[in-house]
């Protein structure tokens, strides 16, 4: 595998050391918008266990807590691989909130010191991020999120339409009306009255496993309040309730556009914060600027 093409040095000779050395790993905690991950950097491939790992580490009682394991990997297509398995053990094809915490990190670290970076994903491909430097670190990322995908069949629903647009759906005796999109992940949007105080634990796990989705689905309940700006709430496939979804967040704007409630820059408010979306006409991609944060680092 060719060696990662990054600006300062390669993510093996960092100063934290391999991940691994011996039975220690060294980890980092971070969070876009209270969205959490437990990052690792210096493997050279996703480790056999990684499955497992996630299902203990993430726990929040037994472990160290977050939503979701994130690997920072050599890649021979871009700047470096992310790999991200949620804390259930499934992997995800793509995160928002973490793809802006592997760039915090690799900037920060000084594992490059170039203020535009691609990362590849495995489920939307290569991403080109841009960082904003202050003070030698990152502050925001602007995340190119690639083309939305609309064809109900390779969200994946069972709907064969494009795009899948306000369509009714039945979960334990209640009908929805849903949006559905895939930012490299699949998302069920549904708009409700007041998305900040909905049942996201009575509805959310109903949704995720519903028929509809063949691949489970990631669902958001939305409130549009003006045309530049929607409340959102989501149960993340694999994790649950999170305080921010940023392929959520995008997916949501573009259902929002798609139904003609909002323009096509808005900012969506989740229980984290605010993340700004655009869905750009002319290249039909979508961008999304948000901030990531460092807890902590420790070591296992």
């Amino acid at each position: 595998m060719a060696t990662p093409s990054i600006g300062v040095r390669s993510s093996f000779e960092f100063d934290f050391r391999w991940a691994r050395s011996g039975f220690i790993v060294i980890f980092t905690k971070m969070h876009g918008l209270g969205n959490d991950f437990i990052v690792v950097a210096g493997e050279p491939k996703l480790p056999e266990d990684a499955a497992d790992l996630a299902v203990k580490w993430c726990d929040r009682n037994f472990g160290i807590g977050a939503d979701g394991l994130v690997y920072i990997l050599p890649s021979d297509r871009a700047d470096f691989m992310m790999r991200i398995i949620n804390a259930d053990g499934s992997e995800a094809e793509q995160c928002g909130n973490a793809v802006r915490c592997v760039a915090k990190y690799v900037y920060d670290h000084g594992l490059t010191d170039k203020p535009q970076i691609t990362i590849e994903t495995i489920g939307a491909g290569v991403q080109p991020l841009e960082l904003t430097i202050e003070d030698g670190r990152v502050k925001l990322v602007k995340v190119d999120m690639g083309e939305p995908i609309l064809e109900g069949l390779k969200i994946p629903t069972l709907i064969d339409k494009t795009p899948v647009l306000d369509e009714r759906l039945e979960a334990d005796g209640r009908e929805f009306r849903f949006t559905a999109v895939s930012m490299g992940n699949p998302h069920c949007v549904i708009y409700v009255e007041d998305a900040v105080h909905f049942d996201l634990h009575r509805w959310g796990p109903v949704l995720e496993r519903h028929p509809m989705f063949p691949k489970r689905v990631n669902v958001e309940f939305a409130t549009v309040n003006d045309r530049g700006q929607i409340d959102m709430r989501v149960w993340e496939r694999g994790a649950g309730p999170t305080l921010a979804c940023g392929t959520g967040a995008c997916a949501t704007l573009v259902a929002s556009v798609l139904n003609g409630y909002t323009d096509r820059r808005a900012v969506v408010s989740l229980a984290g914060g605010d993340l700004v979306i655009e869905w750009d006409e002319a290249s039909n991609h979508v961008y999304m600027t948000g901030p990531a944060t460092e807890v902590f680092q420790g070591s296992l």
